[in-house]
C-alpha cells in the first residue's frame, strides 16, 4: 500500500530500525534515532542491491517516486543506477578540482621541471594571472570561447595589443594541457584567431650598415663608465651577439677558456637546447680578466648592487645612452642584427652557418638536425675573423 505525508510524519521511532513499504522496491527506514531514509531495493545482473535516495522530509514523497521512476528507467536500459550514480559523483568531483587555475598552477609546475627558465615562467605566471583573475575556479571545460575572448579585451581596450596576443597563447598553452590530459575536449582560443588588434611588430634599433656599427663599437670600446663587469658585458655582446639574457645570466662553469668554448644550458636558450659558441681570443681574454671582479664560480655578470643578482638589460640599454645612442639607435638586443647583416654582407659565409651562430631555428627540420657539427669549423673560423674586425673598427 502506497505511503502518504500523513503517514510519514507520523512515523515514531522504535527500539529497532523498522521499513514502510510504498511500492516498487522504495521504502521508508525509519531508525531509532528518529531519522526517515528513502530506500530502493532492486536487481541488477541477478543481484539484489540497495540505493540510498536521501532522507525525508528533505527528500519529499514525491521527489522519492520521481527518483524511483528515473532508477527504473535506468534498469529497463540495462543500467546499474548505483553504478551511474557513482560516475556522476566522480564527474562531479572532478569538474570541482580540474578547475582552469588548478591546471594552469600544474602545468607551470611542468613547465618548471622541464627546465624552463624563471624569467620565462614568471611571465607566463603573470599572464595566467589575468585569466585566473576572471574564470580561474571554473571548471576548465565549462570555459567558453566568449568568456575568453572577454577576458583578452581588457589589455586590448588599454591598447596592450601584444598583451592580448600573449595572453591568447598562454591561456591556449593551458587548455592544451588540459586536453592532452583528458580533462577538457578542446582548446577554445582556437577559434579566436583573427579576433584581436594585431599587435605592429616592433624591431629591436640596431646599427646594421658599416659606417653606424663602427660609430657604436668605437663608442662601446672607449666607454669608461660602470665599471670593468659592465663594460665586458658591453664588448662580449659586440663579440658574440647572444640574446642578452643568454649573456647575463651566464656562469663561470658554462665557459671552457682553454678549449674556447662557451656552451649555452638549453633552459636558458630561446629554442631549447644547448647551444655551443666558439670564442674568438679577444673574448677569452676579456673574460680572464674578469675573473678577479666576479670569478671563479657563479654568475660572470654580477650586479653592484643587489647581491646575488646578475646585472640587467635594462643596465646595458641605458650605458648605450649614455654614449648618446637613443633606443631608436642601439639597444642591447640589437647587435644580434648588426652581426646577421653584416656577417651575410661580407659574403665570406654560409647563411646556414651564420644562423646557426645566432641559435636560430632553420625551417628545413633534416637540415637543423646537423647544424651543430656540420659548420662548426666555419663558425670557429667566422668567430675569429668577426673578432678582428671588431678589433680593427674599434680603434
Amino acid at each position: 500500500m502506497a505511503l502518504s505525508d500523513i503517514q510519514l510524519k507520523n512515523l515514531k521511532p522504535e527500539g529497532k530500525p523498522y521499513r514502510k513499504a510504498d511500492g516498487g522496491g522504495l521504502f521508508v527506514e525509519m531508525r531509532p534515532n528518529g531519522s526517515k531514509l528513502w530506500r530502493l531495493a532492486y536487481r541488477y545482473d541477478h543481484k539484489q542491491k540497495l540505493m540510498a535516495l536521501g532522507s525525508y522530509p528533505e527528500t519529499s514523497l514525491q521527489k522519492a517516486r520521481e527518483k524511483r521512476q528515473l532508477i527504473k528507467a535506468l534498469l529497463q536500459d540495462g543500467v546499474d543506477p548505483m553504478a551511474k550514480a557513482k560516475a556522476d559523483e566522480s564527474e562531479r568531483r572532478a569538474l570541482a578540482e580540474h578547475t582552469f587555475a588548478n591546471i594552469a598552477d600544474e602545468l607551470l609546475a611542468k613547465r618548471r621541471k622541464d627546465g624552463l627558465a624563471e624569467t620565462t615562467l614568471r611571465k607566463k605566471a603573470r599572464l595566467i594571472g589575468m585569466a585566473k583573475a576572471d574564470f580561474g575556479n571554473r571548471p576548465i571545460a565549462d570555459i567558453t570561447a566568449a568568456e575568453i575572448l572577454a577576458t583578452l579585451r581588457k589589455p586590448e581596450a588599454a591598447g596592450n595589443f601584444e598583451t592580448a596576443k600573449r595572453l591568447r597563447t598562454a591561456i591556449g598553452e593551458v587548455f592544451r594541457y588540459a586536453v592532452a590530459t583528458a580533462r577538457a575536449e578542446l582548446d577554445p582560443t582556437q577559434s579566436l584567431r583573427g579576433a584581436l588588434v594585431a599587435p605592429k611588430v616592433q624591431h629591436y634599433a640596431a646599427a646594421t650598415t658599416k659606417d653606424d656599427f663602427s660609430r657604436v663599437v668605437k663608442a662601446v670600446w672607449a666607454y669608461d663608465s660602470g665599471g670593468p663587469v659592465i663594460q665586458s658585458a658591453l664588448k662580449l655582446l659586440v663579440l658574440l651577439y647572444p640574446r642578452p639574457g643568454e649573456l647575463r645570466l651566464s656562469h663561470w662553469d658554462e665557459f671552457d677558456l682553454a678549449a674556447g668554448i662557451w656552451t649555452r644550458p638549453a633552459e636558458r636558450m630561446k629554442m631549447r637546447r644547448e647551444h655551443k659558441k666558439p670564442l674568438p681570443p679577444c673574448a677569452i681574454e676579456l673574460l680572464k680578466s674578469l675573473v678577479e671582479f666576479t670569478g671563479p664560480s657563479g654568475l660572470v655578470f654580477k650586479s653592484l648592487y643587489a647581491r646575488g643578482r646578475p646585472i640587467s638589460e635594462n643596465t646595458m640599454n641605458q650605458a648605450l645612452r649614455r654614449m648618446g645612442f637613443d633606443k631608436n639607435e642601439a639597444t642591447s638586443h640589437g647587435f644580434r642584427s648588426s652581426a646577421s647583416s653584416l656577417l651575410n654582407e661580407s659574403g665570406k659565409w654560409n647563411p646556414d652557418a651564420i644562423e646557426v651562430e645566432l641559435a636560430h631555428v632553420g625551417a628545413d627540420q633534416v637540415r637543423k638536425a646537423y647544424h651543430r657539427s656540420m659548420y662548426w669549423k666555419e663558425r670557429v673560423e667566422m668567430a675569429n675573423w668577426w673578432a678582428e674586425y671588431i678589433l680593427h673598427i674599434s680603434t
